[in-house]
């Protein structure tokens, strides 16, 4: 299924694609909600998508899928060979080996943002805003120290997530990412959350990034150092999982601070991130 969460009468509300134009509301609270019920909510979901009158999708306003989410969306940084180097390239390291463990991050809750809506220009905190097209993964089924054999067993799903960054702030802190990472609104995400039913193979995705309809980006997941399994494992260790919780799993080569010139993003600017299968996340800069 295709979920999304969108902006109804009575507040937020839960609904699954019916076809290209057509949506079925389902009967969840919350996207958290449908999440946290685990299998039978999701055959609950399915029973209704299969029982309901579609509606038009034309005039709905989406939000992010996952709009509030428990804890900070984690991230991993450097996680595509090329964008390694190319990040290693311009901090004057040229040579530096390839991580050999993920290394995490997190980006506020506050940075999540719905498709479509407005990325902030934050032109009084940064001049150096970039993105970074990212695949979204979804846990589902909750768990601590979990071996990568049995780890795709708890994710819920895909989605699309673009971890904008400010470079300067995110450098300017000892090292740490978290502010550079964290500005409100820096962290769109969807048009939807695809179940892990509906992706036979997360490892074989085409990702792009376009700005202004100029491709910037185009990777593939299967090229990731660490993929979904392994870094579940390197995660959960000693850290429990929990339903609903969103891991980014990094970005391909071709970001705005590595190229010659830097290019950074602009007020007016559009920003798409593309996942095979996935969708298109589509953002201007505010």
């Amino acid at each position: 299924m295709r979920l999304f969460t969108y902006h109804a009468e009575a507040g937020l509300a839960v609904g699954a694609l019916a076809g290209p134009e057509q949506f079925v509301p389902l009967p969840f609270a919350s996207m958290q909600d449908l999440i946290a019920s685990g299998q039978a909510g999701l055959e609950q979901a399915r029973a209704a998508l299969a029982a309901g009158v579609p509606r038009p999708l034309a005039g709905l306003r989406l939000a992010a899928p996952i709009p509030e989410p428990r804890r900070n969306v984690i991230c991993l940084g450097w996680n595509y060979a090329e964008h390694s180097r190319e990040s290693a390239a311009m901090r004057g390291k040229p040579e530096q080996e390839l991580p050999k463990r993920p290394i995490f991050f997190t980006k506020a809750t506050t940075s999540v943002l719905a498709p479509e809506a407005g990325i902030p220009s934050h032109r009084n905190t940064t001049s150096r805003l970039d993105y970074e097209g990212e695949l979204g993964v979804v846990i589902g089924l909750g768990g601590v120290d979990l071996a990568a054999a049995d780890a795709m067993a708890h994710v819920f799903g895909y989605t699309i997530i673009n971890d904008v960054s400010a470079r300067e702030v995110q450098g300017g802190h000892g090292g740490q990412f978290f502010k550079g990472k964290s500005l409100d609104g820096t962290c769109p995400m969807g048009p939807w959350l695809v179940t892990a039913d509906e992706v036979p193979d997360p490892h074989a995705l085409r990702l792009t990034t376009r700005v202004n309809g100029v491709l910037k980006q185009d990777g593939n997941t299967k090229d990731m150092i660490f993929n979904i399994p392994v870094t579940l494992e390197w995660l959960s260790k000693g850290l429990t999982l929990v339903p609903g919780d969103i891991i980014s799993t990094g970005t391909p080569a071709g970001v705005g601070f590595a190229r010659t010139p830097p290019e950074y993003l602009q007020e007016g600017d559009v920003v798409e991130v593309e996942v095979e299968g996935l969708g298109v996340l589509r953002n201007p800069i505010v």
